[in-house]
């Protein structure tokens, strides 16, 4: 199969359509990751949360094959700000601007507000997939130019596409997360046997004091109610407005995405004498449970760790998948079981004024999170030393 070298831009994802963006986000080695299908990002576009008016406008890129069938297609978004996308370039922002450098806008290939690994040059089973990535990405490039962009940031891609984009003269950065794996276990009492005496004991002691006179249940699929996404949304807003001040996400996003996605979700929920009152959204893909957003109206010791992680892990154990990804940051992750795992982003700056000094950091940053992760799991892992 042979690919057209022509790119077309859509400002909607809607000009693609669900099948033939599917087709994509559906190649073997993809495990139908939840966030690059096209439901979600249709309902990122419809509920208005992306959109110019927010600074996420989509200028999303496909490629054809020879018989006119999109073959391949990438996540894209003209930014007008750094928000919503967990890789941090505020200082290079503010180092460009200083120096009388426009760096908005720029180019974001990414799932908005989800620090979640995935593909990003995503291309259809039975087609070239180098050829086409490499169009994808010569691609977004070129636009970069034809928009007065200074750069294009792809975050939080396959370390497959990272390798493949840093020999095509990106600049490559590593960050880390805290990710669970299955070690084929049938119970969270098998986990724990895997643990040390002491970090058994405490997870114990957090599980009880957590659960103490509360209800805890996971709805998915046609469990999921309008009821339940409004509880969902009063702690998801709670948590915004205390963290960052304006939550990304509004309401009418999670009405689509229980319509559309039921079966990817898992919602942990806690209830006290009827009245629900903190919870955490947990999307499925073909392996992987990625832990997403949280929150509670009142405090309760160590009910974060009991809904984001230790529920999130029991879930995982029922439904035989392989790893739990719980989001960024969070070395307190690791005693729970949750060991350092790296995460990639790939950078091209047009101005080589800021491109140099930004590749010296980089490279400098790279080696710096290697041995953090190798030590943090050396020091700090929970696991038993056998």
């Amino acid at each position: 199969m042979k690919i057209k070298a022509e790119i077309s831009v859509h400002t909607a994802i809607d000009e693609i359509g669900r099948d033939a963006w599917d087709a994509c986000n559906a190649a073997a080695d993809y495990a139908d990751n939840p966030f690059t299908a096209y439901d979600f990002l249709q309902s990122l576009e419809e509920s208005g949360c992306v959109s110019p008016r927010t600074g996420w406008a989509p200028h999303h890129l496909s490629v054809r094959d020879a018989a006119g069938e999109i073959a391949g297609v990438m996540p894209l978004y003209l930014k007008s700000h750094s928000q919503g996308e967990y890789v941090f370039d505020h200082a290079w922002a503010n180092a460009y601007q200083q120096a009388g450098g426009d760096y908005y806008p720029k180019l974001q290939a990414a799932v908005p507000f989800s620090p979640v690994t995935g593909p990003r040059l995503l291309v259809r089973d039975g087609a070239p997939r180098a050829e086409a990535q490499a169009i994808l990405l010569a691609g977004a490039r070129t636009l970069c130019g034809r928009l007065g962009a200074s750069s294009l940031h792809v975050t939080f891609p396959l370390e497959s596409e990272w390798r493949a984009m840093g020999e095509q003269g990106l600049l490559l950065r590593q960050d880390q997360q805290y990710h669970w794996e299955n070690a084929g276990y049938s119970t969270f009492e098998d986990f724990l046997a895997a643990l040390s005496s002491s970090r058994r004991k405490t997870i114990r002691r957090e599980r009880r004091d957590a659960q103490a006179e509360l209800e805890i249940i996971a709805v998915s699929g046609a469990e999921l109610t309008e009821e339940h996404w409004d509880a969902f949304f009063a702690f998801y807003m709670d948590t915004g407005a205390r963290k960052w001040g304006r939550p990304y996400l509004n309401r009418r996003f999670f009405s689509l995405l229980g319509e559309r996605m039921a079966d990817k979700v898992v919602l942990v929920l806690a209830r006290r004498e009827g009245r629900w009152i903190a919870g955490a959204l947990n999307l499925m893909g073909r392996d992987t449970l990625y832990g997403r957003n949280w929150g509670a109206l009142e405090h309760v010791p160590f009910l974060h760790f009991e809904l984001c992680y230790y529920q999130a892990i029991e879930q995982a154990i029922l439904r035989g998948l392989k790893r739990v990804e719980a989001g960024a940051q969070g070395e307190h992750k690791i005693a729970r079981g949750y060991l350092p795992s790296p995460v990639y982003s790939a950078h091209w700056i047009a101005d080589r004024a800021l491109r140099e000094p930004v590749a010296r950091y980089l490279e400098q940053e790279r080696m710096a999170v290697q041995s953090e992760m190798a030590l943090l799991e050396a020091e700090y892992s929970p696991f038993r030393e056998d």
